[in-house]
């Protein structure tokens, strides 16, 4: 079912208020007066909506009000450092699918490309964000930041969350798997971890500096396998492993 996001203070008590373009996209489908369709209020309240007879410009009827339950139980957060191209753009895309918060962009020293228009880029990606929210049924829409260097991401990192997990492809010793098992195991289940936070690198990697200053602030220094992963698949592998280990897939 064709599905919409509205600002809270637009839901009244049997009608929506719908922005001009999401209604003239609905208009475009040449809905019948009975045709239902979903707007969320980014609160995780779904309301089942038609047009109504009266087809009042920019308002629509409510039908059926429920909770959204599909949202994970887990609140996660990618912190991805900035990269060329349109590889953020699936990124977002991906970890919108899979049930991310927030997403945080960063600088750090190997990233090959900054864009020179952040508030830009970032309108661009939470476009994204938000289409794919509307595509998967997500009851919230994904905020897209920016937080300027790593080590800001990491301090923000560790304040915001309980468990911060740094992907560095040199790691050896501790496998992103083993540290996952140890905290959401059957024998760990009564842990008090509610949100984790994922920070990945740019198209060069880490340098072995960064690693150790993630480190020094408390994150858990994690490798994603023998292969090393781009920059883009880093945060969706990352964040899978996350999902599965947690039953949130």
């Amino acid at each position: 079912m064709i599905r919409f996001f509205v600002a809270p203070q637009d839901v009244g008590a049997d009608s929506i208020k719908l922005n001009s373009e999401d209604f003239e996209h609905i208009r475009s489908l040449r809905l019948a007066p009975d045709e239902l369709f979903i707007v969320c209020d980014g609160e995780n309240n779904d309301y089942t909506c038609s047009l109504g007879e009266r087809n009042e410009r920019f308002v629509v009827r409510i039908v059926e009000q429920k909770k959204v339950l599909n949202e994970p139980l887990i609140t996660s957060t990618i912190y991805a450092a900035y990269s060329k191209g349109d590889r953020l753009d699936y990124t977002v895309q991906k970890a919108v699918e899979l049930g991310v918060y927030n997403v945080i962009l960063y600088e750090s020293k190997r990233c090959v490309s900054v864009p020179n228009n952040i508030p830009k880029r970032i309108e661009r990606l939470q476009r994204i964000a938000k289409e794919a929210a509307k595509q998967c049924g997500r009851g919230i829409i994904p905020k897209v930041t920016d937080i300027g260097k790593l080590n800001d991401a990491v301090v923000d990192s560790i304040g915001q969350s309980d468990l911060t997990l740094f992907c560095y492809e040199d790691e050896e010793k501790q496998h992103i798997k083993d540290l996952l098992e140890f905290h959401f195991s059957q024998e760990n289940k009564d842990n008090k971890i509610m949100s984790v936070s994922i920070i990945t690198g740019p198209e060069g990697g880490f340098e072995p500096s960064e690693a150790e200053l993630a480190k020094s602030k408390g994150t858990h220094i994690v490798s994603l396998g023998k292969r090393v992963l781009r920059s883009e698949t880093a945060p969706i592998v990352a964040l899978t492993a996350l999902m599965y280990h947690t039953d949130n897939l």
